[in-house]
């Protein structure tokens, strides 16, 4: 159901962007708010001005972040920026001074805010294009880059109304809150969440959500679920998003049909996932020729040396095909890439305490080569030269 799929991978579908998609999404709900409530346990807002579905995750994971930010500093200018329209009525105007002055006085870190610094400046800049892309605020007129380079640059913004809506209502008094674990508990306060309609929503949010779901041991309420109603949820995936449920011994995952291309679902279509898809393919080779060995839960460790070896490698036989950024990248830089891609992707695990990479499952289960006729165009290009 694309409506669904677009509510899933969107914030929000704000109708002054779409106005045939807002309405259409609207009269969607009626099909899906079953599912989206029974299943997954979300609420929907639906207003004058927006569709938004109140998304959390089943289980929090790195990647879920805000990929334009660099710094914990970012995500307190958002809070603030937050705070600071909720005094600004729709369609009212406001000076970037207002609100540098704003976060430099209400700024609760212990670094101090410094228009002064690049780094500062940058932050901001990040911040303000985040919420202009996604329809809270309107920049009027001057160009907000050049507040980058100079403190004293000035630009007008105008406030949509819709940042009310951003963050979710909470049960609990967040001011209490001190760990990620307080913010995943909130939604069931003194409910068991291995029991009910509790773990049923927790599941059915990580295989929708998470790349992968592993099992953890047979005192793991989650897998134990996936297991015992595989064929109840299958029937929901067939039904809602036309993909399959793949349930093996130690993990499962949804693989989308053909035609599902949702961002930042893997494979997607950057050189990095092709790499890693070849790295996949490398790993699985080693495992065959009994070069690397699987433990009982079918995890491969080795050791950050043995794996920047192997990355080491893959640049010597695969390199040719990549794109010029790939192939002139210096290894460590390239094996990072390739670590922070596979890790948000649940393929991998870094234990730097034990110097170990934790090759998970999932690595062996997409992997990607070049086809033959690539590899003879190669050949018969190296033998011309």
């Amino acid at each position: 159901m694309k409506e669904l799929d677009l509510l899933l991978e969107n914030y929000w579908i704000l109708k002054e962007n779409d106005k045939e998609l807002y309405y259409k999404t609207r009269d969607s709900l009626q099909e899906i708010r079953p599912f989206l409530y029974e299943k997954l346990g979300y609420q929907i807002i639906v207003n004058p001005y927006l569709v938004k579905l109140e998304k959390m995750p089943g289980k929090s994971e790195s990647w879920m972040g805000i990929e334009d930010f660099e710094d914990k500093m970012e995500y307190s200018f958002l809070c603030l920026m937050l705070m600071f329209l909720e005094d600004k009525g729709r369609e009212e105007q406001f000076l970037l001074s207002e609100v540098t002055e704003f976060i430099e006085a209400t700024f609760p870190g212990e670094e101090k805010v410094d228009w002064t610094l690049y780094r500062h400046r940058k932050y901001l800049i990040n911040v303000m294009k985040f919420l202009v892309n996604m329809g809270i605020i309107k920049i009027n007129d001057e160009d907000e880059y050049d507040f980058t380079n100079t403190e004293d640059s000035e630009v007008l913004y105008e406030n949509t109304g819709i940042s009310t809506y951003f963050v979710r209502n909470f049960t609990g008094n967040i001011m209490d809150y001190s760990s990620l674990e307080d913010f995943e508990n909130d939604e069931w306060i003194d409910i068991d969440r291995d029991r009910g309609r509790i773990r049923r929503n927790r599941v059915y949010r990580r295989i929708i959500m998470s790349p992968a779901i592993y099992n953890e041991g047979v005192e793991d309420q989650d897998y134990l679920y996936v297991k015992n109603y595989r064929n109840m949820i299958q029937a929901d995936v067939d039904k809602y998003f036309d993909s399959e449920l793949h349930v093996h011994k130690n993990g499962a995952l949804l693989v989308l049909s053909e035609d599902k291309n949702y961002k930042k679902a893997f494979p997607e279509n950057k050189t990095i996932s092709d790499i890693v898809l070849q790295t996949n393919g490398l790993i699985l080779e080693k495992l065959r020729e009994g070069k690397l060995n699987k433990e009982a839960n079918d995890i491969i460790s080795i050791s950050i040396q043995g794996f920047n070896a192997l990355t080491r490698e893959l640049k010597e036989k695969n390199s040719f095909g990549w794109s010029k950024e790939y192939r002139e990248m210096k290894e460590e830089k390239l094996c990072e890439n390739i670590v922070s891609y596979m890790k948000d992707y649940s393929m991998i695990e870094i234990n730097e305490d034990f110097n170990e990479v934790k090759i998970m499952p999932m690595a062996g289960k997409i992997i990607g080569k070049y086809p033959q006729d690539f590899l003879d165009s190669h050949k018969e290009s190296e033998e011309d030269v």
